[in-house]
């Protein structure tokens, strides 16, 4: 199959037979608008985004504003198993300096 393809291909090469492409072929896109309507719509694009920008950054400094709560005394979480024994080698450290 593969091999009828490719010699289908040489003949019209060796003809002189390039692909003809129909109008009907062409690829067009899905709006046929004119430059006018395209700089219209890419303008009000632009508005938007703008708008959508200036909108999320007056939410976000009115949530940041606001603060959030703080407390005196950090929450008694029963993982943390705080240990307040003193060290075996004395409240001074490990690598105590004696000066003479």
């Amino acid at each position: 199959m593969a091999t009828a393809m490719f010699r289908s291909s040489i003949r019209s090469a060796l003809r002189g037979g390039a692909p003809r492409v129909t109008p009907a072929s062409k690829r067009t896109f899905a709006s046929h608008s004119s430059v006018h309507e395209e700089a219209r719509e890419a303008a009000k694009w632009e508005k938007i985004t703008y708008a959508g920008i200036i909108g999320c950054t007056v939410l976000a400094v009115i949530n940041l504003s606001k603060g959030h709560p703080h407390s005196d005394e950090p929450p008694a979480y029963s993982y943390l198993h705080i240990r307040n024994k003193e060290f075996p080698w004395g409240p001074d450290g490990l690598f105590e300096v004696k000066h003479h």
